[in-house]
């Protein structure tokens, strides 16, 4: 049995696999975010680290042969190194409040020279100016910093030295070429940007190949880590997305599409990311991604703070069958906007309501929003010389069948869902498993998909909504 930790923005699941893949038990529990200020996120770390444990307790009895941890990217802790207490919440990836400090210092030239070194813009999303803020507004933070007695993780970091009895303080290739401090070139951290945004390197954890062995967790009978992902690069791996051109993406909190661009460093013209896809078998294969803020969270708004409906399965009964949400259209940006906009003022809205606007309207424009943003990173890809012919999807929202319907239309091109709807577990479980000679790495090229094509009696009217859509965005941005 291999034990997958999924630690997610907004739950965490302990999940119990097979050599073949197949989930065997999971647990999962919820937790609050944060929301202090207009554009902050944070997460409590003790209640973060209070869901895994809880998920973990299961399973302690269970004679597990290795681990894997999948997590949110970005999303960053400080803590103290004596006592392991972190010194400020969890700023969240979707955290913008050092917005004002990235236009104050973002001339061409630095913006090119972190692109060249990070393959990221620069932006509040990435972790850098996320530990400069803590360490410039937590009382002695900085003094503590100077003096090597302070850490810094993301959250695979974080559980894994909480987990191991403060013994293991290190990360993988893919969570720190989000950081916005690592060189995907040299495969290292890059000390002129951590000079840049006065960040010791004392604080940093070690980076290892994705398919290292970290350490052992003492809460789990002292079972070794064998595989450290972040959550798209492991749906990447799970989606079986290995050559170059491979494509998939995940619809879970956010959207990630994401294309393996094999051991070539892409650089875009227009807006995606160059990332590291992941380190295997002793190669590193780097990819392309475009980042949606919103997507699960939007289904979550409308269940939580508008109370459409009791539970997410719930939202299909407020959907339109017809597709369209009658020239009802709704802006996603709770937090700004991602890829390609990158705009972090822009706030989310509803336009085009009337007197006989209902709420299956608005709930069917909510997640048109989402289909929406899809179609525009896919004309992204294009820009960058990239055809999408099918799109592999994962994530929990590839469990409503209207979305992916529309998805498809809206796309006008074939998705293809797993059997497996694991994909983001399921991959940093099998590079655990390959990694530790458990698992044969045919497993994942075996997996079934099944085919949902596009409504081809609705494209005109679907691509005529997309197109007012975006006339409103553009409009917002402006």
């Amino acid at each position: 049995m291999i034990l997958t930790i999924d630690q997610g923005t907004t739950s965490s699941r302990a999940i119990i696999f097979d050599i073949d893949g197949s989930v065997i038990d999971s647990k999962q529990e919820e937790y609050p975010l944060i929301y202090p200020h207009n554009g902050w996120v944070e997460i409590d770390p003790e209640k973060l680290l209070e869901s895994v444990t809880n998920t973990l307790k299961n399973f302690q009895s269970l004679k597990i042969e290795c681990a894997a941890i999948t997590n949110q990217r970005e999303t960053t802790i400080v803590w103290d190194k004596d006592t392991g207490k972190a010194i400020y919440n969890a700023i969240v990836w979707q955290d913008r409040r050092t917005d004002q400090y990235c236009s104050s210092i973002g001339s061409p030239d630095l913006k090119e020279q972190i692109l060249n070194k990070t393959g990221l813009i620069l932006d509040p999303y990435f972790s850098a100016t996320k530990i400069k803020w803590i360490l410039d507004n937590v009382e002695g933070a900085r003094d503590k910093a100077k003096q090597g007695k302070l850490l810094f993780g993301t959250v695979d970091t974080y559980l894994m030295y909480k987990l191991s009895n403060h013994t293991i303080h290190k990360t993988d290739f893919t969570n720190a070429s989000r950081t916005m401090l690592f060189n995907i070139h040299a495969c290292e951290w890059d000390q002129d940007l951590l000079d840049l945004f006065d960040i010791p390197a004392s604080m940093l954890p070690e980076v290892m190949p994705s398919d290292s062995s970290f350490g052992a967790l003492e809460i789990m009978n002292n079972i070794e880590v064998r595989a450290v992902l972040g959550d798209q690069h492991a749906a990447l791996f799970g989606q079986h997305c290995i050559n170059k051109g491979d494509l998939k993406s995940t619809y879970g909190t956010g959207c990630f599409l994401m294309v393996n661009t094999g051991h070539e460093i892409v650089k875009s013209s227009s807006g995606l990311l160059t990332t590291i896809g992941y380190a295997f078998n002793g190669e590193v294969n780097y990819a392309l991604e475009g980042s949606i803020y919103s997507a699960g969270t939007i289904t979550q708004w409308l269940r939580d703070q508008l109370m459409f409906f009791e539970t997410a399965k719930d939202s299909e009964n407020f959907l339109n069958n017809s597709l369209l949400s009658n020239e009802v259209f709704f802006i996603p940006a709770f937090n700004g906007l991602g890829a390609p906009y990158w705009d972090s003022n822009v706030r989310g809205s509803f336009h085009g309501l009337t007197r006989d606007t209902n709420k299956n309207d608005l709930t069917t424009a909510a997640l048109a929003s989402i289909s929406f943003q899809t179609k525009d990173i896919i004309a992204t890809l294009r820009k960058d010389n990239i055809q999408v012919e099918k799109l592999k999807i994962d994530g929990g929202m590839v469990e409503n069948d209207w979305f992916t319907k529309h998805l498809a239309t809206s796309i006008n091109r074939s998705v293809l869902i797993p059997d497996n709807k694991e994909s983001t577990a399921l991959g940093v479980a099998m590079m655990a498993g390959i990694a530790s000679g458990l698992c044969s790495e045919d497993v994942l090229a075996q997996a079934k998909t099944r085919e949902v094509r596009a409504v081809t009696e609705k494209s005109k009217e679907v691509l005529a909504e997309y197109e007012a859509w975006k006339s409103i965005l553009e409009k917002q941005l402006s």
